[in-house]
């Protein structure tokens, strides 16, 4: 027997305000012997391959006594999130020596998944997954929450989806943005995306068919720039960043449009100042409809469909994604808080073993 490298990710203190790498979490070091490791009923002992960074981790950095949709971090336990692992000791009969899976579990290049640990979320044994055809962190992204997250917002929120009328959606270049925009062009809408950085707005258009795109930053007036951008004006405007933006998206919405509220990354980092929004009252007149989702509470209702449907445009190439890549458990806490400093293009993530 010998001992195994496991490193872990410490979630340290609640940030005020963004949170800083080496502030918020810490790196601890240590070893796992894994033939000691004795498993309860229904518990699997896992090597971690790819870790998720997602804005929702920051909405988790508040006080544990405050309700939300998922319970708050609690300082001095390891970081959770999205996974990729491979199962290496099992007692739990759903899942073998071998299997591969995308889940819910700790920062850490080994760790025991119970019910309490994955928080009750979805866990997906990867088909094929030694020989998958395509990458493993697919289903961190593009075939996995982010993905589905588009298609709940699109079809449970913005139906009828008619051909013609017009999508804008902010952090398009995003993980789930880039997806969104895709997904919408494939249904015949017409697609207006606004990013941070002039070589995503290039990617938007170029690579992944935007009618048109932005660069947020070289525009104060963001009235203006979608009033060029969307002449005809706004029929959905898929949620990403709150704050002004919505404000003046409120603005160009033409009657009965749809909004579905899926993040508002701007205003994470805000605590006590976050951004008002002047123009709702004009969402009565307009009979706009604005609702907030969390896509697993949607995850059993549309996760087959969904699975069928992205699989099968990404077989078409009518689906590319766009990934951050990382190498090194020891870089998560950088690439998490490079997600809220706008560094990621496409999805982030982490990889932290080979299969």
């Amino acid at each position: 027997m010998s001992a195994k490298r496991n490193i872990q990710i410490i979630y340290k203190e609640i940030p005020q305000g963004f949170p800083d790498a080496s502030k918020t979490f810490e790196i601890k070091k240590g070893t796992i012997v894994l033939e000691d490791v004795v498993l309860k009923t229904d518990e699997v002992l896992v090597r971690t391959l790819y870790a998720s960074v997602d804005p929702y981790m920051r909405f988790r950095m508040h006080d544990p006594s405050i309700k939300s949709y998922f319970d708050a971090l609690i300082p001095g336990d390891i970081m959770t999130g999205g996974t990729v692992y491979e199962v290496i000791k099992t007692n739990n009969p759903n899942f073998g020596v071998g299997d591969v899976v995308a889940g819910f579990s700790k920062w850490a290049e080994y760790s025991v998944i119970s019910k309490e640990i994955s928080h009750g979320r979805p866990i997906k044994k990867i088909p094929n997954g030694k020989n998958s055809p395509v990458p493993l962190s697919y289903f961190l992204g593009v075939l996995g929450m982010p993905g589905l997250t588009a298609y709940v917002g699109l079809h449970k929120i913005c139906e009828p989806l008619t051909p013609g009328q017009t999508l804008y959606v902010s952090a398009a270049s995003g993980a789930v943005g880039q997806v969104v925009g895709q997904y919408a062009k494939v249904l015949g809408l017409r697609v207006v995306g606004s990013a941070g950085d002039d070589e995503k707005v290039e990617y938007l258009i170029k690579e992944l068919g935007f009618d048109a795109a932005f660069n947020y930053k070289k525009h104060e007036d963001f009235n203006t720039i979608l009033k060029q951008t969307c002449p005809d004006g706004i029929d959905i405007y898929f949620e990403n960043v709150g704050g002004k933006m919505l404000d003046a998206v409120i603005q160009n919405c033409n009657p009965f449009a749809r909004i579905p509220m899926c993040g508002m990354i701007s205003q994470y980092n805000r605590l006590s100042d976050q951004e008002p929004i002047y123009n709702l009252v004009a969402a009565i007149g307009k009979r706009l409809r604005l609702e907030g989702f969390i896509v697993l509470d949607e995850s059993a209702r549309y996760g087959a469909d969904f699975t069928t449907t992205f699989t099968k445009l990404m077989k078409e190439g009518k689906i590319k994604y766009k990934e951050t890549i990382t190498n090194g458990i020891e870089c998560l806490p950088d690439a998490l808080v490079g997600l809220f400093e706008g560094k990621n293009f496409g999805k982030g993530l982490v990889k932290i073993a080979d299969l």
